[in-house]
């Protein structure tokens, strides 16, 4: 749940409910749940325009999400328990067995899902296993099963490389000094990505948090298939590079090719 949110207090009126459907980002409805059903019901048409709404007890106890889980009611609801104390109650699959779902992976990767109607499929299969993120560069014409879910990407992805023990004040500087070279700023980043050996690095982890982005971390593998423009002294183990692997293996373009800023190197992509 984001801070900055003006929340506002409005009567119940079942004549006007169409209204504050349309106008509120996320309702929260202090009445039983299902009052809130029957309310709800001529007023809705799928998950992905729905207005998501909480339901919360008169005893203030007790929060359930009970439209758009996935699409931000869910996080009402645990925003309400880390707050107030209330028991969120999540009933979302893949929230209750503690699985990732498409919307989402789609929402840490900056990125639109294009099939929607795959969302099904591909949050069933995370319920048994984790379902791969594997990305095509075009130009290419690409066909696709019902149960494969096509992402658009939004944003830039920042590419991290630093050296053991780096501080989240020095990722950031450099991020921002990049950032800056680029003519780009925090707000157009949709992604950080670095090897899968700095997953430990709390610096790098508390620089995402800051970020409020999500923080992917590539495999030798994905790395290693990509052909960065310079070489880099990652080769050491065994790596052809990670900032500029990381932003190849997830971005269509490389803006700006890895440079170091101190003891961290970024590359960014787009």
């Amino acid at each position: 749940m984001q801070e900055g949110y003006s929340p506002e207090i409005v009567p119940y009126e079942k004549d006007k409910l169409d209204a504050v459907l349309e106008k509120y980002e996320l309702v929260l409805g202090i009445m039983a749940v299902g009052i809130a059903v029957r309310t709800l019901c001529g007023h809705l048409s799928d998950k992905w325009t729905d207005r998501p709404v909480v339901a919360v007890n008169s005893a203030l106890s007790c929060a359930v999400p009970v439209v758009g889980g996935h699409h931000g009611a869910n996080d009402l609801a645990r925003f309400l328990a880390s707050r107030l104390g209330l028991f969120a109650a999540v009933t979302t699959a893949t929230d209750s067995s503690g699985r990732p779902c498409l919307e989402e992976v789609a929402a840490g990767l900056g990125a639109d899902i294009v099939n929607k109607e795959s969302s099904k499929a591909i949050n069933l299969a995370f319920l048994k296993e984790d379902v791969p993120v594997i990305r095509l560069k075009g130009p290419k014409i690409v066909v696709v099963d019902e149960d494969v879910a096509v992402l658009k990407e939004r944003g830039l992805v920042v590419g991290i490389g630093a050296r053991r023990g780096v501080s989240a004040s020095e990722v950031l500087a450099a991020i921002d000094e990049s950032l800056s070279e680029a003519g780009r700023k925090r707000d157009d980043i949709a992604i950080l990505a670095t090897a899968w050996l700095k997953s430990e690095e709390e610096g790098m982890r508390q620089a995402a948090n800051e970020l409020g982005r999500e923080l992917i971390f590539l495999s030798r593998e994905i790395l290693n298939s990509q052909s960065p423009s310079t070489a880099s002294r990652a080769q050491d183990l065994g790596l052809c590079g990670v900032a500029e692997p990381a932003v190849l293996a997830l971005a269509s373009r490389l803006i700006s090719a890895k440079k170091a800023y101190g003891r961290v190197t970024i590359a960014i992509g787009q």
